[in-house]
């Protein structure tokens, strides 16, 4: 083999090394990025929840009569 084929071939194994480190790099980052979505995503329902829950709560004593000592009971109309 010719030193300029060694050259080539060593080379061409650093550059496969590169690539192969810039893959393993990416996907890592990518699993990164999607786990922290998912917590960001699983955020925002639960609170998404928490105001749907809160929301139908004061629906809920809107629609109810008033239950307290300052009704109009016995009053003229």
């Amino acid at each position: 083999m010719t030193n300029q084929q060694n050259t080539d071939q060593q080379g061409n194994q650093i550059s496969k090394g590169v690539k192969a480190t810039a893959g393993a790099a990416f996907h890592a980052v990518h699993s990164a990025l999607e786990k922290t979505e998912n917590a960001a995503m699983n955020t925002v329902d639960k609170t998404a929840n928490a105001v749907n829950g809160l929301t139908n709560k004061s629906k809920n004593k809107a629609g109810t009569p008033s239950n307290n000592s300052t009704t109009n009971k016995g009053l003229p109309h």
